[in-house]
């Protein structure tokens, strides 16, 4: 009866919040479980925009090429319905061909579908698309409706304390946003209006049609696995949705005659420093194969391979490093971990690797330094167990106590929220 008194309350509170949204799209009411005003959607996407990059193997290490980007989505995003948010650009370094938008504009392109891409037309259409997304609320409406069956989470996180918000951090919406799956209306939207945001932009609108033939042809020819589990995942393909945009363009610009964009040779020079790494990240994705399949010896033969074609690649680096530490072999583990350190201090699992070698090595004064800044940067009950062991090492056992309260309510049913179970009974708690 309890429970059911309980969920009556959160029911009733809910619909007291429910009201209407307008969207600046379409400038109609939508119904919304609760309100999100453009301020919290700016903060909302902001707040998960670096989790989200570091999930996927964070920032491509290259400014020009960021930068590059940057600039061919600004200058889309000023014809959009919402010109006044400050949107940012970015290169995810994942192979797989993907691209996200975050509320509040913050949107991402990877490395893996740059290197796909043929002109700056196309890019303008990708980004434009995500833009779309923005503009229109897409990601926002999805949270909206799936705040019913997340309230009790986001309600949990109210204990005092310095780590005492970290188990709704790691159970957060960041992989909910960027894992959404846009519905088939959703995406034809955002097509209309990233072709309109393109062509106001000066691109050639062909560019939308072309970048959906690729779409096809990755489809038809069979080259559709790492397309189905990335881009295709969360924004559904179909011939039909290309023959809409082909009789979209031509039928709102029957008679633009605009080229820009469509320069292969100058889209290429601006992403010379993605494909000069082309090869050294082939080898980085099959020794990750490798791994998987328990191959581990050779593994770490084809990650030193990829490391020396792009040896200041922080990702590279990383990924021989943990190798190393999951054949626990730690001596090369620290090197190349501290290497990767050194060259990208902003990436979270070199941080949490070289804080679970240093636990390893009876430091856990500097353990804690790196597995703070990796749950700064990344929160995982990974590194919020081993910073609670870190810290627990050092005497600090209110701040053990709450790092594991943290994974038991986070991984109740896992391995390590079981161990931090056990650890708390231990403490006395």
């Amino acid at each position: 009866m309890d429970s059911f008194k309980r969920f009556f309350w959160l029911l009733t509170v809910l619909s007291l919040l429910a009201g209407c949204a307008v969207n600046p799209v379409t400038g109609r009411n939508e119904l919304a479980i609760m309100q999100v005003s453009p301020a919290q959607e700016v903060e909302l996407g902001r707040k998960s925009f670096g989790q989200a990059m570091q999930s996927m193997g964070g920032i491509y290490p290259d400014d020009s090429v960021n930068a590059y980007v940057d600039r061919v989505g600004q200058r889309v995003a000023r014809y959009s319905h919402r010109p006044e948010l400050s949107y940012q650009f970015k290169v995810v370094n994942d192979s797989s061909p993907n691209a996200f938008a975050l509320p509040g504009g913050f949107i991402a392109i990877s490395r893996g579908l740059l290197i796909n891409l043929e002109n700056e037309a196309q890019l303008a259409a990708v980004l434009g698309h995500e833009v779309g997304h923005v503009t229109a609320r897409h990601s926002v409406q999805g949270m909206q409706r799936a705040t019913l069956l997340n309230a009790a989470v986001g309600l949990a996180g109210v204990a005092a304390g310095e780590y005492s918000e970290l188990a709704t951090q790691i159970g957060g919406v960041t992989a909910n946003l960027i894992d959404k799956r846009y519905s088939r209306e959703q995406e034809s939207e955002s097509d209309q209006l990233g072709i309109d945001y393109m062509a106001q932009a000066g691109y050639a609108p062909q560019g939308a049609v072309e970048l959906q033939e690729i779409f096809y042809r990755k489809i038809d020819q069979g080259q559709n696995a790492d397309w189905l589990s990335g881009l295709f995942r969360s924004h559904p393909f179909s011939i039909e949705r290309l023959q809409a945009n082909r009789n979209y363009v031509e039928a709102r610009y029957p008679t633009s005659r605009a080229s820009y964009g469509l320069d292969r040779n100058a889209y290429l020079t601006a992403i010379d420093p993605v494909l000069q790494t082309k090869e050294a990240y082939a080898l980085y994705d099959e020794a990750k194969e490798l791994e998987a399949k328990g191959q581990l010896d050779v593994a770490i033969e084809t990650y030193h391979k990829a490391m020396q074609k792009a040896p200041e690649h922080g990702l590279l680096l990383n990924g021989l490093g943990m190798a190393y530490l999951r054949s626990e072999d730690l001596i090369p583990a620290r090197r190349y971990l501290i290497k990767a350190v050194n060259v990208d201090p902003e990436y979270f699992q070199s941080r949490m690797g070289l804080g679970y070698v240093y636990l390893k090595n009876q430091d856990p004064a500097e353990a804690s330094k790196h597995l703070k800044k990796s749950l700064e940067l990344m929160p995982s009950v990974q590194s919020a167990y081993l910073l609670g062991e870190a810290e627990e090492a050092q005497g600090h056992i209110a701040q053990a106590r709450e790092l594991y309260q943290a994974v038991a309510d986070a991984d109740a049913n896992g391995k390590l929220g079981q161990a931090a179970t056990a650890k708390l009974k231990r403490l006395g708690q």
